[in-house]
């Protein structure tokens, strides 16, 4: 024993035997996830308990988490948030004066203004190619400098019937064929590959063999209507297989050609050598894609498309060429400039689809998106329409005569690439042949019927495009 305890107040058994209520002490900064510490000399003293919330606490703890508070929809959200911070009963009880967990999440919330942060810009999926597509535009016209080169070396009246029939065939070929090539390169380049081979030859030869027809079973005129299907082809596979490139150094002979005629007349040698070059070229370039891309491995599964399938789409390239063809006889060098905006045409479908996608997520009614739905249409229109408007005061054509054909074909190019093939095909169709009977049977009103179907064939076309693109599906 060390010695008697003394009984005497004021003595060291103070501060042991005596009953203390807990003084307020200085408050020390801690996390607010630690929990009270158990050697804290104040846990063996009896407290009172609080009358209500340290507004205090609540409010220091609200502005540190304010940022991570405010985007917050319901209280339940903070809780979690608190929770997951590691934030204990007893800690809400004793530093912050709260019940439970969801308590002091209610306080919290309710202090906190609501901040709801803009997401961010979404990547754009149908962003153009701008190079790519004006070099389209001009591919499609660079074959026209094969014309312009052989030219004195025959006669329009005897070779046009035959590359006008091998023409307007092998386009019509070359949409359907492009369509099922498409499909199969979503199961493989050397499917696609295949596709291609096979439809490219089999297309120059029915093509070769309808302009026999006109070309009385031979002659130079049915050896022009064949190096044409050869090329057509040839060009189709390359621009399907996105080797734009490829192809513009092939058709370079034809680009030196028709830049030396106006300075120098080459001779009938170079004016047949250099497109029969420029054909050479194309072919031996199409055979080392294709051969390139058949080499490589095969694609496990993937049934074939249907045949018929891509008829719609053969039947609207009859119908764009048999209207084009006709233009092209009152307007040739219009039916040029046409040919050089399908690039910028393609970038605007490219810009109709990405300008769709951000309409819809910035609509919040069906009705909403219908018109801006809408709008976006007749902004590419016009754009388009715009675009064309000077070459055709220029040709001489007049807007007449230019502008309702290429609205009809690119609202139909539009419909087509959201996989509505039917009803332009149906609508062209009916345009080209209410034209082409006009024409060739000499009826009223003549010369004016032609931009007359197509005008008529534009709007049907433009409703149509309204009412099954103004719908959300398409575009998600």
């Amino acid at each position: 024993m060390s010695g008697p305890i003394s009984l005497e107040p004021g003595g060291a058994e103070q501060d042991t035997l005596a009953l203390r209520l807990a003084e307020p002490r200085p408050r020390r900064r801690r996390p607010r996830w630690a929990l009270d510490d158990p050697a804290d000399d104040t846990t063996l003293a009896i407290r009172l308990p609080r009358r209500g919330p340290d507004e205090a606490a609540v409010s220091e703890l609200a502005a540190e988490l304010a940022d991570r508070i405010g985007p917050a929809v319901h209280p339940y959200e903070v809780a979690a948030l608190l929770e997951a911070d590691g934030l204990s009963a007893s800690v809400i009880k004793q530093r912050y004066g709260h019940p439970n967990l969801f308590s002091l999440a209610s306080a919290l919330y309710a202090r906190v203004p609501r901040t709801y942060p803009e997401p961010p810009p979404a990547h754009d999926p149908w962003r153009p190619d701008t190079v790519r597509c004006l070099l389209r535009g001009v591919l499609f016209a660079l074959p026209a400098l094969a014309y312009l080169l052989t030219a004195p070396l025959w006669r329009i009246d005897d070779h046009a019937p035959a590359l006008i029939v091998a023409g307007t065939a092998s386009w019509a070929w070359g949409q359907a064929l492009g369509h099922r090539a498409h499909l199969r390169l979503v199961t493989g380049r050397r499917e696609a590959a295949r596709t291609l081979l096979t439809g490219s030859v089999l297309g120059a030869a029915v093509a070769t063999g309808l302009a026999a027809l006109p070309a009385g079973g031979g002659g130079p005129a049915l050896a022009a209507a064949a190096a044409q299907s050869l090329y057509l082809a040839a060009a189709g596979v390359l621009l399907v297989l996105g080797r734009e490139r490829l192809l513009l150094a092939a058709l370079s002979p034809l680009i030196a050609g028709a830049a030396l005629v106006p300075w120098w007349e080459p001779g009938p040698a170079l004016r047949t050598g250099l497109p029969l070059l420029a054909l050479l070229a194309t072919l031996a370039a199409t055979a080392r894609v294709l051969r390139a891309d058949l080499s490589t491995p095969a694609a496990a599964g993937g049934a074939r498309p249907r045949l018929r399938s891509s008829v719609p789409y053969g039947l609207f390239g009859l119908a764009a060429a048999v209207l084009v063809m006709l233009e092209g006889r009152r307007h040739p060098y219009a039916v040029i400039a046409l040919t050089l905006s399908m690039g910028p045409a393609e970038w605007l479908l490219y810009r109709y689809r990405g300008w769709s996608v951000a309409a819809l997520r910035a609509s919040v009614t069906p009705a909403a998106f219908v018109l801006r739905s809408a709008g976006v249409l007749a902004l590419c229109l016009t754009g388009y329409l715009l675009l064309l408007l000077p070459p055709a005061l220029l040709t001489g054509a007049g807007p007449a005569a230019v502008l309702p054909l290429a609205a009809a074909l690119w609202t139909a190019l539009l419909l087509q690439a959201f996989g509505v093939a039917w009803p332009p095909a149906v609508l062209c169709l009916a345009a080209a042949a209410g034209a082409g009977a006009v024409t060739w049977l000499r009826l009223p009103p003549g010369p004016a019927a032609l931009p007359a179907v197509c005008g008529a064939a534009a709007v049907a076309l433009a409703a149509c495009a309204v009412h099954l693109l103004g719908r959300p599906s398409p575009h998600a």
